[in-house]
């Protein structure tokens, strides 16, 4: 009986990056067969359509933002959700708030996530990157421009949201309000209020 040639399926998973696309599968050599055969035997997980991960690389990642980051490279983690990274509140929204630049369609994920429209011009401001993986990141924007957006969208986020936030991170040893007013020049609409409450929190 002559001997399979076939590539062994866990050289094949070995080869791949611990969360893989399935075009990254199929061109590492995974038929749908194999593929969907891994998912169904608990080898590999699915974290959403044509999204996979392997389940030694289980806890490495949120994998909701693993999907966001891998359908919108230019997704960036904005207003509450961002501020609840950097400890600027409490709050945890229900869904995930995630900026793209203005113009650019939203995919469709299976996360649940607040799509926000920014503007083109001042959309890489302040963004940062988070890591996820050793290979993947998602974009988060700084502290101060978290605040100063939440307080540019006071009217949706609430301005009880901007005022602590603000209030926090004033607390922060090395807090500069200056520099944050110099990045607040970028946006008009948030500017007036931001130095009002500076000028009461100080």
């Amino acid at each position: 009986m002559a001997r399979s040639t076939e590539p062994a399926t866990a050289d094949i998973l070995a080869g791949l990056p611990a969360t893989f696309t399935y075009s990254e599968a199929r061109a590492g050599g995974l038929s749908d067969r194999r593929l969907y055969a891994l998912r169904d035997a608990g080898d590999i997980e699915q974290l959403g359509r044509g999204l996979f991960r392997r389940v030694d690389a289980a806890a490495e990642g949120d994998p909701d933002l693993l999907e966001i980051a891998y359908r919108a490279p230019q997704a960036t983690l904005c207003l509450t959700t961002a501020l609840a990274q950097h400890g600027l509140s409490d709050v945890i929204p229900p869904r995930i708030d995630v900026a793209l630049p203005r113009g650019r369609r939203p995919p469709r994920v299976e996360a649940p996530v607040s799509w926000h429209a920014f503007a083109p011009n001042t959309f890489t401001i302040g963004r940062d990157e988070l890591a996820l993986t050793a290979q993947t990141s998602i974009g988060l924007y700084s502290p101060e421009r978290c605040i100063i957006d939440v307080f540019r969208l006071r009217h949706v986020e609430g301005p009880e949201v901007a005022v602590e936030a603000l209030r926090r991170w004033l607390r922060r040893r090395g807090a500069q309000p200056a520099t944050l007013l110099r990045v607040a020049q970028s946006f008009p609409q948030a500017e007036p209020a931001l130095r009002d409450t500076l000028e009461i929190l100080q």
